[in-house]
C-alpha cells in the first residue's frame, strides 16, 4: 500500500480535482482535509461517508483512506507531524489540546466539526490561509503559522465534543464537563482527586462516584487510569522523552511508580512497551 511522508513540520495544499490521483494509502503524518466545494465520498478504514462543501476530516497515520470524487472538488489540506507539535510555538495547554486530537480521533468517516459556530469559523480561516499563501505579502509566513494554530485549536475543541464509545448518547451535560475537566488536568493528580472534583462541580463526594459510573459505565478512577495510559502510550511511541521525564510529567512519584502503573495496564515495563510499540508494522512506517 502506498505511504506518503512529510518532510517539514507542516504544509498547506490547495487543490481542485476531478478525480483522486491516489488509491487507498496511509500517511506518516496527520492531515486535516476541508472541502471548499464539490461532492463525493470519503473512504476510511473500509467505511464510507458522503462529503460536500463545509465538511472537514481528520486523518491519522494509522488510517487507510481515499476519496472518490463525484463532482469537481476544491480541497484544502493541512498536513502536520510530530515536529510541528514540538515546535509550533503553542502554549503548553494548546499542545495538549493537539495531543487530545491525536489520542481521540475515532478513525471513522465523517465531518469532525460538531459545533455550528465553529463550522462558520473554519471557512474564513481556511480562506485566509489560502489567500496568504497565494499573495506572499509581508509577514505571510508568520500569519499563516498563527492561522494554522488557531485552526488546530478549533478542531481540538470539536474533537473534545465526541462522546467516548462507552458513553450513553444522552449523557448529562455535567458529566461531559467532568470528563473535559479530567482530560484538561490529567497531568495534575491533585486536581483529579474525588474531593477536588466534587467541590469544583458542587456534587457531594458520595454521589459523584455513582453519578459518574451511571453516565460513563466505568468508575472515575478507571476512566482516569485508562486515559492516562493512552497518553503515556503515545509518549512512549512518538517521543524521545526518558522514562523518568514521562513519570514526572504525569505526576508519578518516581520511575518505579510509573513502571508499576504500566505493568498493570499494559503488562509490560515502560521500556519494554516502548520497544514493542516501535516494532509494530505501522510504527515502523511512521518513523520512516
Amino acid at each position: 500500500m502506498y505511504k506518503e511522508n512529510l518532510h517539514e513540520p507542516f504544509s498547506v495544499v490547495h487543490k481542485t480535482l476531478d478525480e483522486c490521483p491516489k488509491t487507498e494509502h496511509r500517511h506518516s503524518f496527520f492531515e486535516l482535509v476541508f472541502v471548499l466545494s464539490g461532492t463525493g465520498s470519503q473512504c476510511i478504514n473500509k467505511s464510507r461517508f458522503d462529503y460536500h462543501a463545509g465538511h472537514m476530516f481528520l486523518i491519522t497515520p494509522e488510517d487507510c483512506h481515499s476519496f472518490e470524487i463525484a463532482s469537481t472538488t476544491e480541497f484544502f489540506f493541512l498536513r502536520f507531524n510530530d515536529i510541528y507539535v514540538k515546535d509550533s510555538g503553542l502554549k503548553t495547554d494548546s499542545i495538549r489540546r493537539l495531543e487530545y486530537i491525536l489520542q481521540n480521533a475515532n478513525h471513522k468517516p465523517g465531518c469532525i466539526l460538531k459545533n455550528l459556530t465553529d463550522k462558520n469559523l473554519v471557512r474564513p480561516l481556511v480562506d485566509a490561509i489560502i489567500r496568504e499563501k497565494k499573495n506572499h505579502q509581508l509577514y505571510d509566513k508568520e500569519l499563516i503559522h498563527q492561522l494554522v494554530n488557531t485552526l488546530i485549536i478549533v478542531v481540538a475543541r470539536n474533537i473534545a465534543m465526541y462522546l467516548p464509545d462507552n458513553l450513553m448518547q444522552d449523557i448529562d451535560e455535567r458529566a461531559r464537563e467532568i470528563l473535559q475537566f479530567i482530560q484538561s488536568n490529567i497531568y495534575d493528580p491533585d486536581k483529579l482527586k474525588a474531593g477536588n472534583i466534587s467541590r469544583t462541580f458542587n456534587i457531594s463526594e458520595a454521589y459523584l462516584g455513582k453519578f459518574f459510573k451511571k453516565q460513563t459505565q466505568e468508575t472515575m478512577q478507571q476512566y482516569i487510569s485508562n486515559y492516562k495510559a493512552r497518553l503515556i502510550e503515545h509518549r512512549l511511541q512518538y517521543s524521545d522523552k526518558r522514562i523518568n521525564e514521562i513519570a514526572n510529567e504525569f505526576g508519578f512519584t518516581d520511575e518505579s511508580h510509573l513502571n508499576k502503573f504500566l505493568r498493570k495496564h499494559k503488562g509490560r515495563s515502560p521500556r519494554d512497551y516502548r520497544r514493542h510499540l516501535r516494532n509494530l508494522p505501522h510504527a515502523q512506517n511512521i518513523t520512516n
